[in-house]
């Protein structure tokens, strides 16, 4: 069974990016990964049955509707064994303590990282292993 990273964006263009930024992993199908461009779209996802094994979500915070972080409860309700990483473009200490308290693995601030998250991607294949 192959892992699916989930990516949750409102953003066009998230998608590309991070397909970019992963395609080696991604042609190597080290991992899957799905996008959602909304909340309601992720939570629609993560409960229905999925043909992958999800071991980590990647959420932005600000999409308009419902919140990353009016999701994140939601979503660790559902999936409480499934890491979450929360990412915003305001990483100031009231979001990371929102975020952190609400569930969250970590908060990510924007432009991404793309070496500390692949590491945590990394981390968690190792242990979906």
């Amino acid at each position: 069974m192959s892992v699916l990273v989930l990516v949750v964006d409102d953003e066009p263009d998230i998608e590309a990016l991070f397909r970019q930024q992963f395609r080696r992993d991604l042609r190597a199908q080290r991992f899957v990964m799905d996008f959602a461009t909304s909340a309601p779209d992720a939570l629609a996802r993560v409960g229905s049955p999925i043909e992958h094994s999800l071991i980590l979500i990647l959420s932005d915070i600000n999409m308009p509707g419902m919140t990353g972080l009016e999701m994140l409860p939601k979503v660790k309700e559902m999936r409480p064994d499934v890491p979450v990483i929360m990412i915003t473009a305001y990483g100031d200490a009231d979001t990371r303590r929102k975020a952190l308290e609400s569930g969250a693995t970590d908060l990510l601030t924007k432009p991404i990282d793309f070496v500390t998250l692949r590491q945590e991607i990394d981390a968690r294949l190792e242990q979906a292993a």
